[in-house]
């Protein structure tokens, strides 16, 4: 096995360990990056990370009867733990299967047993406790994990505050003097590190425990744990474009339609249409129009808003003159009619992938969509997760983070129009009122310069995304 010396200059060496500008899972820009995953493609690097994780907890003489590594990249480092050492693994899932025996540990272990956490890096400790509840919600009990490197940014003492132990082989600082030494990197480097570090510490020792702390998800987690494909693919589309905007192209010509899905296609996730105002509707529209959302990679909304009974939407979706159903992604339904809505609307939309938005809440001042309203119609989309895969709402309405919320009415300035729609700034409805897409119409369409102002929205309502991790 290799010094720790020695371990350090190939972590460098394989890229494992990047010095530079890089953006972190918070939206915190860092000046190094640990890029632990590759060293699956250096077996002999693996075994000796292994080897120096599996002295640390000998030493501490910890604990368990067998260990699970923190998805994913900690997984192949406890199984060379695992298979060396006699140890039985357990495997957490980030997500249930939707199949068979749906669980989220695998392995064979009994209540009480104690398990050992392996992980690659820990900032903030929190992807530790997240692996440490799901343990504990099989009823294993965990009092320790291991990690190759603390970044020494707040994440043991979290750890302790939840009772965890936590023993490191090597601590960022320690790391950087090594890298010093062998002339990998300069002092100024460093120093840069060392600052990142005392400015970036994420305990707060009057926080509450992890069990008792919200924890807020990014879009590549909560696309993990949809079941929709839509829903699954939104959120990968808003995490992969960088975009949580919604277009409302209410225009009322084909031509321009096509334009604005063209221009503003690319910085955005979704174009909501109201296709029965386009006077020149055929259907060499909808080809051309979903032509384009495979080529800016958005979905297509049309904000149809049902309100009929199930037989009369089943026709209403599936049939006439615009075949709502062959070409749109989502549709959106009022509660009113009560469940059998939905049920209509699922016959049609179901077999194809598509999928609904309840209306539950308005951005229109003196709506009625309020109150018992709104309440009944979460737990109508709550109880037809199949089909039904989030709200349109003015606020958060559900804590399953596979539900989706898109909020009207946004505008980069907050007011009201001369209707009674009420505009919210993207900061307040994804920030602090923790809705996930901003819809926003005239704010672009009728802008002096649309593509300009939907790059606007986009890097604003993204900001405010990222503001959730600070």
């Amino acid at each position: 096995m290799a010094n720790l010396k020695d371990l350090a200059i190939q972590l460098f060496d394989i890229q494992a360990v990047k010095f530079g500008t890089f953006t972190l899972k918070s939206g915190i820009s860092s000046p190094v990056y640990f890029d632990l995953r590759v060293i699956v493609s250096y077996p002999k690097i693996m075994r000796s990370v292994s080897e120096f994780m599996w002295k640390a907890v000998k030493d501490a003489e910890c604990e368990y009867a067998s260990i699970c590594g923190v998805p994913y990249t900690a997984l192949p480092i406890a199984t060379c733990m695992s298979a060396d050492h006699d140890i039985p693994m357990l495997i957490r899932r980030k997500e249930a299967k939707g199949y068979g025996t749906k669980k989220i540990i695998e392995g064979h272990f009994s209540a009480g047993d104690k398990c050992l956490i392996a992980e690659d890096v820990v900032t903030s400790g929190s992807s530790v406790l997240e692996t440490v509840k799901s343990l504990q919600d099989e009823g294993l009990v965990v009092t320790d994990a291991v990690v190759l490197l603390d970044r020494e940014q707040g994440g043991s003492k979290r750890l302790a505050q939840n009772n965890i132990r936590l023993h490191s082989i090597c601590s960022i600082s320690k790391l950087m003097l090594i890298l010093l030494e062998a002339g990998k990197v300069d002092q100024k480097m460093v120093n840069q590190v060392q600052k990142f570090i005392t400015e970036n510490n994420t305990f707060n020792p009057e926080a509450k425990p992890a069990e008792e702390v919200k924890k807020v998800l990014t879009y590549v987690e909560r696309a993990a744990q949809c079941t929709h494909p839509l829903s699954k693919r939104l959120f990968s589309i808003m995490q992969e474009k960088r975009t949580n905007l919604a277009l409302s192209a209410d225009v009322n010509t084909a031509a321009e339609l096509i334009q604005m899905a063209d221009s503003i296609g690319p910085y955005i996730c979704v174009l909501k249409t109201h296709i029965d105002i386009i006077e020149d509707f055929s259907a060499d529209l909808i080809q051309k129009l979903s032509s384009l959302a495979a080529k800016h990679n958005f979905i297509i909304f049309e904000d149809r808003k049902f309100a009929d009974i199930g037989n009369t939407v089943k026709q209403q979706y599936g049939g006439g003159m615009y075949r709502i159903s062959e070409w749109a992604d989502i549709i959106n339904a009022h509660a009113v009619p009560g469940p059998g809505i939905i049920q209509g609307l699922k016959e049609v939309g179901a077999t194809k992938n598509r999928a609904c938005l309840m209306l539950a809440q308005m951005s229109s001042k003196g709506t009625l969509a309020k109150d018992t309203y709104t309440a009944e119609s979460v737990k109508m989309a709550e109880g037809n997760k199949d089909f039904v895969i989030g709200f349109i709402c003015t606020e958060k309405l559900s804590s399953d983070p596979a539900m989706l919320h898109m909020t009207p009415g946004v505008q980069l300035s907050a007011g009201v129009d001369g209707l009674g729609q009420q505009y919210l700034t993207p900061q307040e409805v994804i920030t602090n009122r923790e809705s996930d897409v901003i819809i926003v119409g005239r704010g672009i369409t009728q802008s002096a310069n649309p593509m300009q102002a939907a790059k606007e929205y986009q890097e604003a309502g993204f900001l405010a995304y990222q503001a959730l991790f600070n």
